[in-house]
């Protein structure tokens, strides 16, 4: 497998973990199991790209790579539910 495309997975992996971790941490935010999981797929994208770009993660190998994705995962959850909750109270 390409390292790339191995980064890559890891980072989507490691996203939805972090947006599930982040539903459970905030209960009043959860988007439930579905959509904690597509936003934490995208803030893993996200933040692993984001940080790669930065070269923060360039000496830290694989837990660099899962943290920053898991960061990027539960960071992108929350700004979503914010988004919903503000969106369905107006």
């Amino acid at each position: 497998m390409d390292s790339s495309l191995a980064n890559l997975l890891t980072g989507l992996v490691s996203g939805a973990v972090g947006g599930n971790i982040a539903g459970a941490l905030m209960k009043n935010l959860s988007l439930g199991l579905v959509g904690n999981t597509l936003a934490g797929i995208v803030g893993g994208g996200l933040g692993q790209q984001v940080l790669s770009a930065l070269g923060l993660l360039q000496n830290l190998g694989i837990v660099g790579d899962v943290g920053g994705s898991a960061v990027g995962g539960g960071a992108v959850m929350a700004v979503v539910a914010l988004i919903k909750n503000a969106m369905s109270k107006s």
